[in-house]
């Protein structure tokens, strides 16, 4: 284990931030790459421990910020290539190849009906949860969700999930039990977060429906007292 993450963490620096928008390009598309592979080893490699180390490559080393920010980049770059997929493509397309994608037509219905009524909350907690991450942006590209919204929900998900994982590798090194400890409590906190927000989300929306419903009689009420 150790070899394959000094091997992964080689991977990375060799590359530098190219790779990090390469690998991130590719873990917002649609092929199943990990982004724990990415951005952890790029956390380490912008630590004082990987400095000091003795496995330390003059030139590997990286700037914590702007490794975060290429991580989202690369993540939009990912996310946009599925949003213009579906765009171009359509539905009957991405049902007939969704298979090879790892995409069964019940959860991709599923997801579709779900996006119709619930858009730019689905885009944003979608990033935040393993496996739908990669392929929340094809139904905002068949809904032709507003691309400054899909792209501000889209950054805004990555964005916290990149840092997490870029501060695990940054605060965790190569300890392997600390990474696989973190990145435990970072997913459960995330899946978490996202439950309860997507909770508030339609509670507020139920109160907002009421609040309405109950206006319109004293609005129809007044308007006919007017006549």
């Amino acid at each position: 284990m150790e070899q394959i993450i000094d091997w992964i963490v080689g991977i990375v620096g060799q590359w530098g931030y190219a790779g990090i928008v390469i690998m991130m390009f590719l873990e917002s598309s649609c092929f199943p790459f990990p982004s724990e592979v990415v951005m952890i080893p790029a956390g380490y490699l912008a630590s004082s421990a990987y400095v000091n180390s003795a496995n330390y490559v003059p030139g590997h080393e990286m700037n914590l910020w702007i490794a975060i920010a290429l991580g989202i980049v690369g993540s939009w770059l990912g996310a946009l290539f599925n949003y213009y997929l579906a765009l171009i493509l359509g539905r009957p397309f991405l049902l007939k190849w969704g298979k090879y994608l790892l995409i069964s037509e019940k959860n991709f219905e599923k997801g579709e009906t779900f996006f119709r009524n619930h858009g730019e909350i689905s885009t944003f907690t979608g990033r935040l949860i393993p496996v739908i991450r990669q392929y929340i942006s094809l139904p905002a590209g068949l809904a032709r969700m507003n691309l400054a919204h899909f792209l501000f929900w889209t950054g805004l998900g990555a964005g916290i999930w990149v840092t997490v994982l870029t501060a695990i590798g940054y605060v965790a090194g190569q300890n392997r039990e600390l990474i696989e400890k973190y990145s435990r409590e970072a997913t459960v906190l995330t899946i978490t977060g996202c439950v309860g927000i997507i909770i508030a989300y339609i509670l507020i929306r139920r109160y907002l429906k009421a609040r309405r419903s109950a206006a319109r009689p004293g609005a129809d009420q007044s308007s006919s007292s007017i006549s």
